[in-house]
């Protein structure tokens, strides 16, 4: 396993929900919720700096059937924006399958209903993102999910950018 804080990141229409991990890379924990739009990346990178975040993990919304559609576009744009703010640091896209679905029910079972859990629904699926990236890593010894942004260049065995020589 990498060493490092990584940045969890739900990217909804509305609301952008943030985790973050521990420096070991164990356990994810909910942020914050940052509103969508004007300023959502610019807050994104203020986190990358004061939590020292080694990599930022968006998730990528498919189907059940693994295809692409409308919401899968905008993290992938939202991811490239990402890239251009805190680059050299890296941003992975890993698959996000029913991870609202999931921290929906956790929030559920845990007594946060109706407008409570509207507030942090984005911040728990952040959560399952990225602790489902570290425990992905931790059992494959490989970096989960794949590099956004072409203009990051070329990235070494553990997934992390290397500098090309001159």
């Amino acid at each position: 396993m990498r060493p490092g804080r990584r940045l969890g990141v739900d990217v909804g229409a509305v609301r952008v929900g943030v985790a973050l991990c521990d420096p070991e890379g164990l356990l994810a924990t909910p942020v914050e919720t940052v509103a969508a739009g004007d300023g959502d990346i610019a807050r994104l990178a203020e986190l990358v700096a004061e939590y020292e975040i080694v990599e930022a993990v968006v998730g990528l919304p498919r189907s059940l059937s693994g295809a692409e559609g409308p919401a899968a576009a905008k993290a992938r744009v939202f991811a490239e924006l990402l890239v251009g703010k805190i680059h050299p640091i890296p941003v992975r896209l890993v698959d996000e399958r029913l991870t609202t679905v999931t921290a929906t029910r956790g929030l559920r079972e845990s007594g946060v209903r109706g407008r409570k859990s509207r507030a942090v629904v984005d911040q728990a699926a952040a959560v399952v993102i990225l602790q489902n990236a570290l425990d992905t890593e931790r059992r494959s010894g490989r970096p989960p999910g794949t590099l956004a942004g072409l203009e990051q260049g070329p990235a070494d065995a553990a997934g992390a950018p290397v500098k090309e020589s001159e």
